[in-house]
């Protein structure tokens, strides 16, 4: 008695016949179960039958596969793939071009299946068909079905490419390299000759000697897009295979022939979309492109190149007018040089080459820096000297952020990664631009210095900085730019408070999507860390920070530093030197009663910024506050040296009057906090023991050998 789990309930189909509906023994044999089906309906021979799935990919059901079969499967008893094969050989060597060309349309179909495929070549079928294309005497709808059948069988790998004759590739390649042919004879014979040049280094050197490259090209700029992908395939397999020098060859050629052109104006800008064959080799062209880029990204400055170094010493020179060095002696042209460097934004000035050591981006960085000194030197000029000129801790580093800005890129462009064999991710604009990467960067370096000015900020906030420009970056690579004019202005439109409006709306959308549960803890949350966030507000006030003065001619000059008292009740300050840290409260001269201030007011409402109305820039206006006190006629004026500083103040301030904090700061780090508590709080901690008591502080190491020494990197 079978078990259960050995029985599948499964119907069985056939032309004129009804179903039966059988209980399937998958422990009894395939062929007694095809006998008890054919015994049901009084067929004879059942040696000449086989069962096959009636839906989807008709695959015949052998003892291998038969395990796959489930509850409720249709299948169909056909004819046996030996049976079936034997008809089929005979068919197509029939007189009657009709009976071949039917003969041959069926077996186009069935040679897809593994079975019927080794029934078919176990006759030196596929032999049969290889002298059909030889002879090329067949109508086109024939020879397609031809070669069709012939590209189904070889597919399986029963049979090796390499057992092809010579006569037989050139045909191939002649169908190829026919001007006038039909379009369906040409897709086959590209499908063909991509699959012999991936099998062996032979055959693609004899597909190369006989397919016309020019021919080639040609095929992508007809309106076909199934002809255009097809001829893509082959130029990537090529691309791809044979030896290092063959490949390194048939790049250069193509890029000669401008491919890339070839690319953007025929199958990009003409087409509305592209399908995923073609997308993926697209992509795949696109990786083997940038790749070319690879070995200038992993080899670190060489100090001892003369050519690197005159390419250092170019961008200090394009960016300043300097002196004639000849009459200079070593040590003022060395004193001379480092000053200029550090101007460029260097952190090494005395070695910049040091900066470039770093791999990736190595030489790749210097190489996009000399690229845009050298092609839009009124750019690099206004970039470096705006910033080398500052004196407000605002200035951008043009070199520390180029480095950095070519790192980005490698990592979204994906340099030095092989082409995955599923990848699809292609960019348009990069089939609209001969130097890709060169131009990019050329972008998004002024790109880079526009928004480090929206966010007003300084070195201690690099990081933060480029977090936002590769977002930039990449959320309008995503929306496929076809052009540079495009891209650019997608991404200047972009801007930083753009940015965050799109975070903003992302985190309401993810919270849409959050469980009323999660919900509601994140509002019992709320509280807690908004309390939390008060006291470090707080906190910041009592430790106090040091502001400068501005006077009429908008020159910094006296330094004043203000603080809260530790019971929170008074603001003290005075004028301090240029080098206190942190004075005391009794060093502080005056001091204003919290009892007694009335509001703050920032930006133009300040009344130092009304004094100075029309005067001011926007950078200073929005880091402006005041504080009214006594019966409004007095005020206590501010400029924050950095829009960090005047969040801390200004919430600092309205906690102390009892009000709600409203800067962009204490939102971000809400959302953070709520964010990491949640994800604590949902964590699975079920027999996870939690300690009481924090875990003991490890030992000091014996020596601190091991630490970077960042003063020697400063001089």
């Amino acid at each position: 008695m079978p078990q259960q789990k050995d029985i599948v309930k499964i119907a069985i189909q056939m032309p004129g016949a009804y179903p039966q509906l059988i209980q399937l023994d998958q422990k009894k044999p395939l062929t007694a179960v095809i006998k008890e089906v054919c015994d049901k309906w009084n067929l004879p021979g059942p040696d000449n039958y086989a069962l096959q799935y009636a839906d989807g990919i008709q695959t015949y059901i052998t003892e291998s596969n038969r395990l796959d079969i489930k509850n409720g499967s249709i299948l169909r008893l056909t004819k046996a793939p030996g049976r079936c094969a034997e008809d089929l050989y005979k068919g197509i060597q029939s007189s009657d071009s009709g009976v071949r060309c039917d003969s041959l349309k069926l077996l186009a179909t069935v040679s897809t299946d593994i079975t019927f495929a080794q029934e078919f070549i176990s006759r030196d079928g596929h032999s049969l068909l290889v002298k059909i294309v030889e002879d090329a005497h067949e109508a086109p709808l024939i020879m397609t079905h031809t070669l069709t059948a012939f590209m189904e069988l070889m597919d399986h790998g029963i049979v090796s490419w390499e057992n092809l004759s010579s006569v037989f590739t050139k045909k191939i390649a002649s169908f190829v390299n026919a001007k006038v042919l039909d379009t369906s004879i040409q897709q086959v014979s590209l499908a063909i000759l991509e699959s012999m040049v991936l099998s062996s280094s032979s055959l693609f050197n004899e597909v190369k000697q006989e397919v016309t490259l020019e021919r080639l090209l040609s095929h992508l700029q007809v309106t076909n897009q199934q002809l255009q992908t097809k001829a893509m395939a082959l130029l990537m397999a090529m691309l791809q295979a044979g030896r290092e020098k063959d490949r390194q060859e048939l790049f250069e050629f193509l890029e000669k022939r401008n491919l890339r052109q070839y690319i953007h104006k025929n199958i990009i800008h003409s087409s509305s979309s592209v399908g995923d064959e073609m997308a993926h080799y697209l992509y795949v062209l696109q990786t083997v492109r940038l790749n070319h880029l690879e070995p200038r990204m992993r080899t670190p400055l060489d100090s001892y190149s003369q050519e690197q170094r005159d390419m250092l010493h170019g961008l200090r020179q394009a960016a300043f007018e300097t002196e004639s060095e000849s009459g200079l002696s070593n040590e003022r042209r060395r004193s001379l040089c480092a000053k200029e460097f550090k101007k460029l934004g260097f952190s090494n000035n005395s070695n910049p080459g040091q900066d470039l050591s770093r791999c990736p981006p190595g030489l790749l960085a210097l190489d996009t820096m000399a690229y845009f000194a050298s092609r839009y030197p009124d750019a690099y000029s206004r970039f470096v000297l705006e910033n080398s000129s500052r004196e407000d801790k605002h200035e951008c580093p043009f070199a520390r952020s180029s480095i950095q800005l070519t790192l980005i890129l490698c990592e979204i462009l994906r340099i030095g990664e092989p082409p995955s064999e599923t990848g699809s991710d292609y960019h348009p604009i990069f089939f609209a631009q001969d130097r890709l990467l060169e131009e990019l960067f050329c972008i998004c370096i002024q790109l880079l210095n526009k928004t480090w000015k929206e966010m007003r900020a300084t070195q201690e906030d690099f990081d933060k900085v480029m977090q936002v420009v590769r977002e930039q970056i990449t959320r309008t690579l995503s929306s496929k730019p076809t052009s540079l004019e495009l891209f650019k202005n997608k991404v200047n439109a972009l801007n930083y408070s753009e940015i965050l409006k799109l975070r903003q709306t992302e985190r309401l959308h993810q919270e849409e999507t959050l469980s009323p549960p999660v919900l509601e803890l994140k509002e019992r949350l709320k509280p807690e860390l908004l309390e939390l966030i008060r006291q470090q507000r707080l906190n910041r006030l009592c430790h106090g920070t040091l502001f400068r003065k501005i006077s009429s001619r908008r020159r910094q000059d006296k330094l004043w530093y203000c603080r809260l008292s530790p019971n929170h009740k008074v603001l003290h300050y005075g004028d301090v030197e240029e080098e206190t840290e942190m004075p005391s409260i009794e060093a502080l001269q005056e001091k204003i009663p919290v009892a007694d201030i009335k509001s703050v007011v920032t930006g133009k409402d300040c009344p130092h910024m009304k004094e100075n109305k029309g005067k001011q820039t926007k950078e200073v206006l929005d880091l402006a506050f005041s504080i009214t006190y006594d019966v409004e006629e007095y005020s206590l004026n501010f400029i924050a040296s950095s829009r960090t500083d005047f969040c801390l103040w200004t919430d600092g301030l309205n906690v102390l009057l009892g009000k709600e904090m409203s800067s962009e700061s204490m939102r971000s780090e809400l959302e953070i906090l709520l964010s990491m508590e949640i994800k604590l709080r949902l964590l699975d901690l079920e027999n996870v023991p939690i300690p009481d008591t924090a875990p003991p502080i490890p030992k000091p190491p014996s020596n601190f050998n091991f630490c970077y020494d960042f003063s020697q990197a400063e001089q």
